[in-house]
């Protein structure tokens, strides 16, 4: 069943390593880490690889941290498929229809606004399918127009059927998710249900 989480709290509380967790990127010292019933730190490398390229879907706060500048949208979405062996152009320019980019897939990065840039971070986490999407701060740098927008893609994610995990640490954000984590000092404080979403489509 999709689900749409926001991990909640100040900064430095340990959200970002909860969700390097839970997308292969750290392993915990100790515990377990099940996802569909599968302990990842019994994973060997290759089976994190594959977890990780067939599963999981990042967006970072920082879009930089994993576009090409001097490709445009389009073959920063196509770049995504070629690494993982599936490349589908026909997908691709798919994508950036759904995220409403389409009319810019020929731009490259730095012709592209704050807000359009991340709607291709979204194409991009899309690109191979993923079961989850696991978001950091995604509208941090965003003006509220913008994170409303965001937050609506998001939604319509949720609703086709991904796992959507968001870190954040505006409330406001995290009230578009269904179920809210806090955490404090590196712990969980609450595990909460919101019965009214700030945003239903």
């Amino acid at each position: 069943m999709a689900l749409q989480c926001g991990i909640v709290g100040l900064p430095n509380v340990g959200k970002s390593t909860l969700m390097n967790i839970i997308g292969g990127l750290d392993r915990p010292t100790a515990g377990k880490i099940l996802v569909n019933g599968n302990d990842l730190l019994k994973f060997t490398d290759k089976e994190m690889m594959h977890y990780m390229r067939e599963s999981i879907g990042f967006v970072w706060q920082n879009t930089a941290r994993n576009m090409i500048p001097y490709l445009n949208a389009l073959d920063n979405v196509k770049l995504v498929m070629q690494m993982a062996g599936k490349l589908d152009v026909n997908r691709a320019n798919m994508l950036l229809e759904i995220v409403g980019l389409e009319h810019r897939k020929k731009n490259k990065m730095h012709e592209l606004s704050g807000g359009e840039q991340q709607r291709v971070a979204i194409a991009r986490a899309l690109a191979n399918e993923p079961s989850i999407i696991l978001a950091d701060e995604p509208t941090g740098n965003l003006d509220t127009k913008t994170s409303i927008d965001i937050m609506r893609l998001f939604e319509e994610i949720y609703r086709k059927g991904n796992t959507v995990i968001l870190v954040t640490h505006e409330e406001d954000i995290a009230l578009h998710a269904r179920r809210i984590i806090r955490l404090r000092d590196g712990v969980i404080e609450s595990d909460t249900y919101n019965p009214n979403p700030a945003m239903e489509i």
